[in-house]
């Protein structure tokens, strides 16, 4: 631990459920770490869409995490609980957190934060926590993705959608990705990937013509559902990680038997602290190369500070950004 700590840090707090305005700055009391923690001084955090829907009151945090809005950041470790010797003091890291990003401080557990990977800035790492682990869990873990498989991921200019592209070619993959306007098509296309325009072209047709997605990353739902279906290949996977346009469908489950499909999905914030130690050590064996590499970048949209929360939220919910957007913490 340390002895120098304030009493006291700056924080994002969400004064009711709401539109981006109900975010406000206030004080709050600073996180100790216990057994097993650290504690960061977050430089920058990242915005992501389940912020938004907890702000909106459709995303509680899960038992025990902080209320605050907030699930990754880089910045520096500023305390140490008992039983941690892996980080000391000082130490440049990422983190997923289980929450409480939009912060000065933040606690996570030890096993889920990273070092800084050779040649970014804090606010780049600040963007790789969120979007590595639940790309890598659930395409490559839980999706099985190879070389030579074609792979579809929907939302490509998102954050989540320009890790998967970028990850998914790195492993060798044939990557389609969908967007909605000409400029993201062109950032998917400078990533590896084959854009399709959804506003514009059928992706159904577009995979049918190629013999079928292997695998399709998801997080539309709605009628994306049986679109998906119909864009697999035999023995295909689905993988559902957002229900964005509804969680229920109307499925032939006929068709899911006769061809063999797969269809599976996981959200990452509940899953055990065990659970995200295992995919962190996994990102730092074989995602962290590629992003030494230069082969996995992140792809930054923009830059708020702590007091514009409220603008950074209203940018992503307006759905004009191509890739993260992230907070700046101030240095006092």
């Amino acid at each position: 631990m340390t002895s120098d700590l304030p009493e006291l840090m700056r924080a994002v707090t969400i004064r009711e459920h709401g539109g981006p305005e109900v975010l406000a700055i206030d004080y709050v009391t600073t996180p100790v770490p216990s057994h097993g923690q650290i504690l960061i001084r977050v430089a920058y955090a990242g915005v992501n869409r389940p912020d938004a829907l907890q702000r909106a009151g459709q995303y509680a945090p899960p038992a025990g995490a902080s209320p605050l809005p907030g699930l990754e950041c880089a910045g520096h470790v500023a305390a140490v609980g008992p039983g941690v010797t892996q980080w000391q003091v000082g130490d440049a890291v990422c983190a997923l957190l289980p929450g409480g990003g939009y912060a000065t401080h933040a606690v996570t557990q030890a096993d889920h934060a990273l070092p800084i990977p050779e040649g970014l800035t804090l606010a780049e790492a600040a963007c790789l926590p969120e979007t590595c682990f639940t790309v890598w869990s659930n395409v490559v873990m839980r999706g099985g993705l190879c070389a030579g498989e074609r792979f579809l991921v929907h939302g490509g200019s998102s954050g989540i959608g320009t890790t998967a592209i970028q990850i998914a070619v790195a492993l060798g993959a044939r990557v389609f990705a969908t967007a909605g306007s000409e400029a993201k098509c062109a950032a998917c296309a400078d990533m590896g990937a084959e854009a399709i325009n959804y506003r514009e072209t059928d992706f159904v047709e577009v995979l049918r013509e190629e013999g079928g997605a292997d695998l399709i990353l998801d997080m539309v739902g709605g009628d994306y559902a049986s679109r998906n279906i119909r864009a697999l290949a035999d023995d295909g996977r689905l993988v559902q990680i957002a229900v964005l346009q509804g969680a229920k469908v109307d499925l032939n489950l006929a068709e899911i038997m006769s061809r063999r499909l797969t269809l599976t999905g996981s959200t990452l914030r509940p899953q055990t602290c065990l659970r995200k130690a295992d995919i962190a050590r996994q990102i730092r064996r074989h995602v962290w190369p590629m992003v030494e590499a230069g082969r996995l970048r992140p792809i930054m949209d923009s830059t708020f500070s702590m007091d514009d929360a409220a603008k950074a939220h209203a940018r992503m919910e307006s759905s004009v950004h191509i890739g993260k957007i992230v907070l700046e913490m101030p240095e006092d």
